[in-house]
């Protein structure tokens, strides 16, 4: 399955979707923060990220705009993960670079359905 970057600062959040993500045999690697999420795309080269929007030390959405500045990153696909749930917030993520919006509480089914679609490359 996918190599997934879970980008995430809150643990009762990271520990579930890591739970289940392994439950569908995607292997799960963790980023506190977007400082340290960004370190760990260039080192680890994911399939997917999943990035949580509100991040200390560098945000979910500046932290997607460098990765899609960076030509050898650009091309991994980022889900945003947040609790912002309008309208505009989905259009904010997709302006910073995401190629994809999910809402918190994660509806699973929904999130997997997601990353399939996003990993199925031309």
């Amino acid at each position: 399955m996918a190599r997934i970057l879970l980008v995430e600062d809150n643990e009762m959040n990271r520990d579930m979707l890591t739970r289940r993500l392994q439950r569908k045999g995607h292997e799960v690697a963790i980023a506190v923060d977007g400082e340290e999420g960004l370190a760990m795309v260039a080192r680890h080269r994911p399939d997917l990220i999943l990035m949580d929007m509100s991040l200390p030390v560098i945000s979910g959405w500046d932290a997607t705009r460098r990765l899609k500045q960076d030509p050898d990153l650009a091309s991994i696909p980022v889900i945003a993960l947040t609790a912002h749930a309008m309208a505009q917030d989905r259009e904010k993520a997709l302006a910073a670079g995401c190629d994809d919006y999910d809402t918190k509480p994660v509806e699973l089914t929904r999130l997997l359905e997601k990353i399939d679609k996003l990993l199925i490359r031309p």
